[in-house]
């Protein structure tokens, strides 16, 4: 080993140990925040149905969940950047007790605009769980921080779990209101990741972003590189949110029962967090680029298998390959916006990719609901297919003027 290699790897190594801690830790969190969406998504338009007058407002609860997701994105930065990762996510996890509690309050009074409330509490709350994968890069090496995103991610294949057996398990706990113990869960969920990101630690002054400086924001996002880069994460995720909303009532009025909606909700999210475990070892290995674009491709194959039939093995066929779309497309994107900032830039240039990502996913699960109420499951099927080809031509260019760059 070289002098430079040894220096490297001991100036490397404690900043590291540190990550992997707080990754470990952000995994935990992850397993009890992840859990959230699944929540809301497998009973919101459920709910919905019951509470709402128009039923094309089915899926609203569900919508307010991204749109909360978006709004959150800011204020949640902002907070950390003053009170730091610990202090913001404690706050973060405050929220999602409270949203918790007035989503049950709302199904409990049988008023709808209150339930909807809840569930736009939950995704201010969503807005700190999913910046859980930034801040196990606070403290890594450029060479840890795909698979420290990666390790958080990995939290989220308990909560795939923890999420559809909460709703399966206490959806019937409170007997004169349906639906509303699960959202009890949803609560004490949240508060047992408060006590989990106690155990965070901060880190070293050293190595954390200064509290000021850096290039303008503007400046930051006209990069073609972090254009590419939000583009690919809003489309995966959009996409996902998009499919994923629309799935539990598409199975429930192709005749398929809540139960084996919840179910597919969990293969789902299991397919969505499972990959975890490899995607950043694949990312290492192949680029980030390449492995962003396979998520996007894994996401059109699962159009075109809700295309090809309504049983139940055609839908979670489809949701088991847009989640491991999902996985690969979004966690690619992501590691892809960490090439984009300087240390002192990184909370305000992810923040804006957040809003810029969850603005869109808010408005995808919008349209979600009144696309399948008017055109059915085929048509939100097809209309997954063009953002990806945008997206893919996009990273497509890069690569090309990439290789032209080092030519």
């Amino acid at each position: 080993m070289s002098v430079h290699s040894r220096t490297f790897s001991a100036a490397q190594a404690p900043g590291d140990v540190l990550a992997k801690r707080n990754a470990l830790v952000l995994a935990c969190a992850q397993a009890l925040g992840g859990a959230s969406p699944a929540i809301v998504v497998s009973l919101g338009g459920l709910v919905g149905q019951t509470l709402a007058t128009d039923k094309e407002l089915a899926t609203l609860p569900v919508s307010l969940l991204n749109l909360g997701l978006a709004l959150g994105t800011i204020p949640a930065a902002m907070l950390m950047r003053s009170a730091g990762r610990r202090a913001g996510y404690m706050v973060g996890a405050g929220i999602g007790v409270f949203g918790g509690c007035i989503a049950a309050f709302g199904i409990a009074s049988a008023n709808f605009l209150i339930f909807c409330l809840g569930t736009l509490i939950a995704g201010l709350y969503g807005s700190f769980v999913q910046s859980y994968r930034f801040g196990a890069t606070d403290a890594a090496s450029d060479a840890f921080k795909p698979r420290a995103i990666s390790w958080v991610m990995t939290g989220g294949l308990i909560a795939g779990v923890i999420g559809p057996q909460t709703v399966i398990w206490t959806r019937d706990m409170i007997v004169t209101a349906p639906f509303a113990g699960a959202f009890v869960g949803h609560a004490s969920l949240a508060l047992l990741s408060m006590m989990v990101v106690s155990f965070l630690r901060p880190v070293p002054v050293s190595a954390a972003a200064p509290k000021s400086g850096g290039r303008p924001l503007r400046e930051i996002m006209s990069q073609p590189r972090f254009i590419v880069a939000v583009v690919a994460a809003l489309v995966s995720y959009g996409l996902m949110s998009f499919l994923m909303t629309a799935a539990p009532l598409a199975m429930i009025g192709c005749g398929h029962p809540v139960g084996v909606a919840a179910l597919g909700i969990q293969w789902h999210i299991l397919a969505m967090f499972g990959p975890s475990f490899f995607t950043g070892r694949l990312i290492g290995r192949f680029g980030k680029g390449p492995v962003t674009a396979t998520g996007l491709g894994l996401i059109g194959l699962s159009a075109v298998i809700g295309l090809s039939g309504t049983s139940v093995a055609h839908f979670w066929t489809t949701l088991i390959l847009l989640g491991i779309g999902w996985n690969f497309g979004f966690i690619g994107a992501t590691a892809l916006v960490t090439d984009c900032y300087r240390p002192e830039e990184r909370t305000k240039v992810q923040a804006a990719n957040d809003f810029l990502v969850f603005g869109s996913v808010a408005i995808a699960s919008f349209s979600s609901g009144k696309l399948l109420n008017a055109g059915g499951w085929d048509s939100v099927n097809w209309l997954v297919f063009p953002p990806i080809l945008v997206a893919l031509a996009l990273l497509a260019w890069q690569r090309r003027a990439k290789v032209a760059v080092s030519v």
